[in-house]
C-alpha cells in the first residue's frame, strides 16, 4: 500500500503566461514555457501543465500562417526542447502546439516524460476561426498509463462538451490535464469572485466526475482576442485546491496532490457510486444506440 501512495504521490503545477503569435515570438514563447517550467520544477513540480498552443500564440492572420508556425510530432523543434526538458528533470510536462500531418493541422497536446514522447491529443471541438486552420481531431480521448497515474487530456472548447471528461473518466483517467486559450464568452466575463465561466465549467466537470483536473490558461492579449487567465487545479470534488489564478498575471499554480485517490472518489456513500448510477439503458435507448452492442440503430 505504501508503495501505491508514493507512485501516486504529484504535485501539480499549471503555468499561466503570455505567448504571443508572429514567427518571431516563437522562441521567445519556447524559452519562457521552459523557464516557468523549470520554475515551476525548482518549486517541487513533477506533473507540469502547459497553455493551449503555447510556442505559439494564438491568433494567426491566415491558414498560411498557421502552417508557419506547425511542427511535425514527436520531430519538431518544440516538441524535442520540452522532451529534453522532461527527461532531465525526470518530470511529465504538458503542453499545446501547432501539429503539421502532411497538408493537416492540429491543434494538439503533447504528454512528455522521465522516458521520452508518450502521447498526444488533436482538438476534437474547434471554438471560432480555428475552424479555418485546424482539422477536427481524430485521434477520440486517449488516457496514458503513466507511473504517476492514468492521464487524459482536453483542450479549452472542449470543457464545454460535458461527453469529453466523462469519456475520459470512463476510461480511467486519474487526473485531466485541461491547457486553455480562454476568451471571450457572453458577459459578464468575470463574476465578484474573479472567476470566469471556463472556471466553472472545469469545477464541475470535475464534480460530477470525480477527477483532478488541472487547467492551464493563458493571459494577455492578441488582435481580438483578450485571454481570461483564472488557471485552476480543481480537486475530486469540484473545488479548487489552492486560489484560482488572476485573470491578467503570469502565475504558477501548485497542488499536492494522490492520485489514486480519484479512483475511489465516485463512490460516495454505501448506496451511490457515481459509475455504477449511470443509467446507460436509458441513454442508449435515447441517443439511439443498441444497448448490448453499442451500435446506431
Amino acid at each position: 500500500m505504501s508503495e501505491s501512495i508514493a507512485v501516486s504521490a504529484v504535485r501539480v503545477a499549471v503555468v499561466q503566461f503570455d505567448p504571443q503569435t508572429g514567427t518571431h515570438n516563437s522562441q521567445n514563447n519556447l524559452q519562457n514555457s521552459l523557464d516557468l517550467a523549470l520554475q515551476a520544477f525548482e518549486n517541487g513540480a513533477n506533473l507540469i501543465v502547459l497553455p493551449e498552443l503555447a510556442n505559439t500564440g494564438y491568433v494567426f492572420s491566415s491558414r498560411k500562417d498557421a502552417f508557419n508556425h506547425a511542427e511535425t510530432i514527436p520531430d519538431g523543434p518544440s516538441v524535442q526542447a520540452w522532451t529534453r526538458f522532461a527527461q532531465e528533470h525526470q518530470v511529465y510536462l504538458v503542453a499545446g502546439m501547432v501539429e503539421q500531418d502532411d497538408m493537416r493541422l492540429f491543434d494538439t497536446a503533447v504528454l512528455l516524460g522521465p522516458d521520452g514522447f508518450i502521447g498526444k491529443y488533436r482538438k476534437a471541438h474547434l471554438w471560432n476561426k480555428e475552424k479555418l486552420w485546424f482539422t477536427p481531431g481524430d485521434l477520440g480521448f486517449p488516457v496514458f498509463e503513466t507511473p504517476v497515474g492514468r492521464i487524459g487530456l482536453l483542450i479549452c472548447w472542449d470543457i464545454w462538451f460535458p461527453e469529453v471528461p466523462r469519456l475520459l473518466c470512463q476510461q480511467g483517467a486519474d487526473i485531466i490535464c485541461s491547457l486553455n486559450n480562454w476568451v471571450w464568452t457572453p458577459p459578464p466575463l468575470f463574476d465578484d469572485s474573479g472567476k470566469c465561466m471556463a472556471s466553472y465549467l472545469t469545477m464541475t466537470a470535475a464534480h460530477v466526475n470525480n477527477v483532478f483536473i488541472a487547467a492551464a490558461n493563458r493571459i494577455g492579449e492578441e488582435p481580438d482576442a483578450r485571454y481570461l487567465g483564472c488557471s485552476l487545479i480543481a480537486g475530486t470534488n469540484g473545488w479548487p485546491i489552492g486560489e484560482v489564478a488572476p485573470a491578467d498575471e503570469q502565475t504558477i499554480l501548485y497542488a499536492d496532490i494522490d492520485l489514486s485517490a480519484a479512483r475511489s472518489a465516485p463512490v460516495w456513500n454505501n448506496l451511490n457510486d457515481l459509475l455504477r448510477d449511470r443509467r446507460t439503458d436509458l441513454y442508449d435507448e435515447m441517443l439511439g444506440y443498441d444497448h448490448h452492442l453499442r451500435l446506431p440503430r
